[in-house]
């Protein structure tokens, strides 16, 4: 008997929408990879990206840079590897660089480079601390993006809008 629920996609058949979650099949076709099997690699990955990430951070506050780097930046990039199971990899690095997130993105990606410049070249706990902030700040403005009204709605939030 077939388990019910949100994680059997399988179960229900047609009856689930190929949303924007599930664009990318065809980046999974040659994989063979289920909606359900791209699910548990979306959330396997989250994980263990976010499990790296604190870690990592934890190590930051220790004075361990180098380990800090290393973790926290394959953290991330783990966890943004994972949204490729929901959507396709191919699919996501298009959509990162629309013109309506491509700013985002490259905050995001320079950040998580610059990381790794504040860790093994300039030995700082400050400036990687504060490459970490731009990143999540980078990384929350190019999730809202995808979100109708969201970034407007944050702005009219701070007084910006």
């Amino acid at each position: 008997m077939a388990s019910k629920g949100w994680f059997n996609l399988e179960a229900v058949g047609n009856a689930v929408p190929e949303t924007a979650f599930f664009e990318g099949d065809s980046a999974f076709k040659f994989l063979g990879l289920s909606r359900t099997t791209r699910l548990y690699g979306f959330v396997g990955c989250l994980v263990v990206g976010f499990v790296l990430s604190i870690l990592g951070s934890a190590l930051l506050f220790l004075g361990q840079l180098t380990t800090f780097a290393l973790l926290y930046g394959f953290g991330t990039l783990i966890s943004l590897i994972g949204t490729g199971f929901l959507i396709g990899f191919f699919k996501q690095v298009k959509l990162m660089f629309k013109p309506v997130r491509v700013l985002a993105t490259i905050v995001f990606l320079l950040s998580i480079g610059l990381i790794f410049v504040g860790a093994f070249v300039l030995h700082s706990g400050i400036l990687c601390l504060i490459f970490v902030v731009i990143e999540y700040l980078a990384y929350t403005w190019y999730t809202l993006s995808y979100i109708p009204y969201a970034r407007s709605a944050v702005l009219k939030f701070v007084g910006m809008g």
